[in-house]
C-alpha cells in the first residue's frame, strides 16, 4: 500500500465516522414524518445555505463537467460556474425561497408532488409527479457514483470501482436513514466546509504547477498551446484561450442555461426552501449560499481549464471521465504535502457527491412513501407507516441506482443532464407559476408537466431511431433547455383558455404573503 493510499484511507475512515455519528445524533429530531423530511421547517441560514450549495455540486461536476467542457473549450468553462452562482443560486433565492417557504408552510406541503396536489387540487398530479421523480433521479444518482468510482480507481487501480461505489451507497444510506433531513443538512454544513477547503488548496496546487506559471501564466500558457497545436484544435473548433467560448459559444450558452435554470424546477433543490426557518434565515441563506457556489463553481472549472497543460494535451486512457482523476494523480502524487492534499481533494469529492446523492435519495424516496403510496390506497396511512416505508425505500432507491451505476454507462455527464432536464422540464412551470399566480389553473399545470416530458421523450426518440442514443444523450443540454422553456410557456397559455374552479380555496392559499409565518 502507498502512502497516499494509506492517507487516503485513513481520512475516509474519520470521515465516514463522522457521518454516521451526525447521523445518529440527528436520530431523535426526526421521529415526525415533518422532521424527517424537511426538518420540523426549522433549519438555520448557514446549514440551508451549505445544503443547496453542496446538493448542486456533486463529485460530476468535477469529474464530467469541469473535465469535459475544461478540456474542450478552455477558459471560457468558467462561465457555467459563474452562471449557476448568479442564475441557479442568488436569483433562485432572490425569486423562490420566501415564496416557497410560506406557501408550503401555508398548504402544509412536504414535497414537490405534496405541493402540486393542494396547490392544484390534484391527486393525479400528485402521483404522476412522483412517478417522474422516481424513474429519473436514479441515473442522476447513478451518474454521481459514477465519478466517485472514478476518482477512486485513479488512487487505488487495483480495487474494482464497484467496491467504492458500494462503500459510499452504504454510508450514505446509514446516516440517512437514521437522522433524515435533519441529519443531511448537518452533514452538508460539515461537508460544505470541507469542499471549500479543498477546492482552495486545489486552485492553488494547481495553479502553482510548472505546466500552468500561476494566475498569470495561464493565459500565456493556454496561448501557447493553443499556437503549438493549432491544426488539430481547428479541426474540432477548440479555442482555449477564448473569453466566450469561440465557436463553442452556442455550446456553452446551452450547458449554463441547464445548469443554472435547471435548479428552479428541481425538487431536491426546492425542497431546502421548505426547511428555512424564517425570512432572516432567507436573508443570509442566499449571501452564504452564493458565495459559496461561486468558489465551488468557478474553481471546478478553472483546474478544468488546466487540463491540457498539466496533461500535456494527452487524453487519457479512461476518456473525458478520466481527465480530472489523472490531472490529480499529477499535481498530487509526489510528495508528503502532496499526499497529504490528495487525501483532502477525495474527501472534498465524496463530500459533495454524498450531499447530493443524500438529497436525491430522500426525494425519491419520500415520493413514493409520502406521495405515490398514500395516493392509490383506498386506506390512509397512518405517518408510522410512511415513516418506516421512508426510511425502507431509501435503502431501495441507493441500492437501484448502484446497481444502476455498475452497468458500465460511460457517458456521465450526459446521463446526469438527461436526468436534470426531463425532471426540471415537468416541474418547472407549474412549480414558479404556482408560486406567482391565482390564475393558473389544474390544466394548466398538467400540460407545463406533460410538455416537458414531450419535449425530452420525443427529440429523444427521434434522434435515437436516426441515430442511436449517445447521440441523443449528447444533445440533453439542448433538450432540457427547451423542456423547461416549453414548461414556461405552456402552463399560463393553457391557464388562459381554462378556468380556476375553486378560487375561493386558491385566495387563501394566496394570503400567506400576507401573513407573518
Amino acid at each position: 500500500m502507498t502512502n497516499a493510499q494509506l492517507y487516503t484511507i485513513i481520512a475516509l475512515g474519520i470521515y465516514a465516522l463522522a457521518m454516521v455519528l451526525i447521523g445518529c445524533i440527528s436520530y431523535g429530531k426526526s421521529k415526525t414524518l415533518d422532521g424527517f423530511l424537511i426538518g420540523g421547517r426549522n433549519i438555520g441560514a448557514w446549514a440551508t445555505a451549505f445544503a443547496y450549495g453542496t446538493t448542486y455540486f456533486s463529485a460530476v461536476v468535477f469529474v464530467g463537467y469541469a473535465g469535459q467542457h475544461g478540456w474542450n473549450i478552455g477558459i471560457g468553462s468558467v462561465w457555467i460556474g459563474i452562471g449557476n452562482a448568479i442564475l441557479g443560486c442568488l436569483l433562485s433565492w432572490l425569486l423562490f425561497a420566501n415564496r416557497t417557504r410560506k406557501m408550503t408552510k401555508k398548504i402544509q406541503a412536504k414535497t414537490m408532488p405534496d405541493y402540486f396536489e393542494k396547490r392544484y387540487g390534484s391527486k393525479g398530479m400528485k402521483i404522476l409527479a412522483a412517478v417522474i421523480i422516481f424513474v429519473f433521479l436514479v441515473p442522476y444518482s447513478a451518474a454521481v457514483y459514477k465519478g466517485l468510482g472514478s476518482l477512486f480507481g485513479a488512487v487505488f487501480p487495483s480495487v474494482e470501482t464497484w467496491v467504492w461505489m458500494l462503500m459510499i451507497a452504504c454510508i450514505t444510506a446509514v446516516y440517512l436513514v437514521a437522522g433524515g433531513y435533519i441529519a443531511t443538512a448537518y452533514t452538508d454544513l460539515v461537508q460544505g466546509v470541507i469542499m471549500i477547503v479543498g477546492v482552495i488548496c486545489l486552485i492553488a496546487t494547481v495553479l502553482n504547477h510548472e505546466t500552468v506559471g500561476g494566475i498569470s501564466g495561464l493565459m500565456a500558457n493556454l496561448a501557447a498551446y493553443q499556437a503549438a497545436n493549432s491544426g488539430e484544435l481547428a479541426k474540432t473548433g477548440i479555442e482555449l484561450t477564448s473569453i466566450f467560448g469561440g465557436s463553442s459559444f452556442k455550446f456553452l450558452c446551452f450547458n449554463i442555461m441547464l445548469t443554472s435554470f435547471g435548479t428552479w424546477g428541481l425538487p431536491q433543490m426546492i425542497g431546502k426552501f421548505y426547511a428555512i426557518k424564517d425570512t432572516a434565515a432567507i436573508k443570509r441563506g442566499t449571501v452564504i449560499s452564493t458565495i459559496f457556489c461561486l468558489i465551488i463553481g468557478c474553481g471546478a472549472y478553472l483546474i478544468g481549464s488546466t487540463s491540457r497543460l498539466i496533461l500535456g494535451g494527452q487524453l487519457p486512457a479512461g476518456g473525458i471521465d478520466s481527465v480530472i482523476p489523472t490531472l490529480l494523480m499529477e499535481v498530487l502524487g509526489g510528495g508528503t504535502l502532496g499526499i497529504i492534499l490528495l487525501a483532502i481533494i477525495m474527501i472534498l469529492l465524496l463530500s459533495a457527491s454524498m450531499s447530493t446523492l443524500q438529497a436525491v435519495v430522500l426525494t425519491s424516496a419520500s415520493a413514493v412513501a409520502v406521495d405515490l403510496i398514500p395516493s392509490v390506497r383506498k386506506k390512509q396511512t397512518k405517518n408510522e407507516t410512511q415513516m418506516l416505508l421512508t426510511r425502507i425505500l431509501c435503502f431501495v432507491f441507493v441500492a437501484c441506482s448502484f446497481i444502476f451505476a455498475t452497468q458500465n454507462i460511460p457517458i456521465i455527464v450526459s446521463l446526469m443532464s438527461f436526468s436534470w432536464g426531463v425532471v426540471s422540464g415537468c416541474f418547472i412551470g407549474p412549480y414558479i407559476w404556482g408560486l406567482f399566480s391565482r390564475k393558473i389553473t389544474k390544466a394548466g399545470a398538467y400540460a407545463g408537466v406533460l410538455s416537458g416530458l414531450l419535449v425530452v421523450g420525443i427529440a429523444t426518440l427521434v434522434i435515437t431511431v436516426n441515430a442511436d442514443f449517445a447521440t441523443a444523450a449528447k444533445m440533453s443540454p439542448e433538450m432540457g433547455v427547451s423542456a423547461m422553456a416549453v414548461s414556461m410557456i405552456v402552463v399560463p397559455l393553457v391557464s388562459a383558455f381554462t378556468k380556476v374552479k375553486d378560487t375561493k380555496r386558491v385566495d387563501e392559499i394566496f394570503e400567506c404573503y400576507n401573513e407573518n409565518i
